[in-house]
């Protein structure tokens, strides 16, 4: 499976972002597009590119699964908690050969754990 497209929401932290750039990923941030859109724009914009959501907020779960907002390819929700500022990237970079499965899922990533759970279909 090819490496794929990633979107930062606003959220996302500017060195874990960088972080993902230097690696060699393609990875967009709603901070520098589109700061302050609403989470169904993010949402939408992730669905219409073809981009995974990296984000912090949960409230995505809830757009896709209880108001049937289009998904985009997968959703990762890494839960808040102190962390280093490039835990995040790495979190990334660990799901990365992992891609077939977490394409079609919400995943959410904890310090001391991956849960995921598919999303609905378009």
């Amino acid at each position: 499976m090819s490496t794929p497209l990633l979107l930062a929401n606003e959220n996302w932290p500017r060195p874990a972002l960088l972080a993902l750039r230097q690696a060699g990923l393609d990875v967009q941030a709603v901070a520098e597009l589109s700061p302050g859109a609403s989470d169904a724009q993010v949402l939408k914009r992730a669905a219409a590119e073809g981009r995974w959501l990296l984000t912090f907020d949960r409230d995505y779960g809830e757009l896709v699964f209880a108001r049937s907002v289009p998904a985009p390819p997968a959703i990762v929700y890494l839960r808040q908690g102190p962390f280093a500022p490039d835990w995040p990237a790495s979190a990334i970079l660990d799901l990365l050969p992992q891609a077939g499965w977490v394409t079609g899922h919400l995943v959410v990533v904890s310090g001391r754990s991956v849960r995921h759970r598919a999303l609905p279909a378009a």
